[in-house]
């Protein structure tokens, strides 16, 4: 009876804590990382693989050389999608920083290099 109590506390544990399902992780983006764009204007768009809450989420664009633009998350039609637009990019190297935030309560962040090329 204890090895079942045992086996049975171990399962529970295991499905608690399942890390994997508590983060929003990215399975797509416009631009992809490394990605070199030829345009001033850009159309952001990352995908989730779970909704996430976008009025506690947002997105910033750094130029390499360390000018740093707070870009407005646009209303989208998925709750499982950041969309935002840059304008006015000039050429040489980006990095897209994002941050969101899942209705369970976990920050997830990352970065998305990419490079304007006219």
């Amino acid at each position: 009876m204890k090895l079942f109590r045992f086996l049975g506390a171990c399962a529970l544990a295991t499905f608690a804590c399942d890390p994997a399902s508590a983060h929003a992780l990215v399975l797509g983006s416009t631009p992809h990382p490394q990605d070199t764009v030829k345009t001033d204007e850009l159309g952001i768009e990352i995908r989730f693989n779970s909704r996430i809450d976008a009025a506690r989420s947002y997105l910033k664009l750094f130029k390499i050389d360390g000018d740093a633009v707070l870009l407005p998350v646009l209303d989208g039609d998925n709750a499982d999608t950041l969309k935002a637009r840059a304008t006015g990019l000039t050429q040489g190297r980006y990095r897209l920083h994002w941050q969101t935030l899942s209705p369970d309560g976990h920050i997830t962040q990352g970065d998305i290099p990419f490079t304007v090329s006219r």
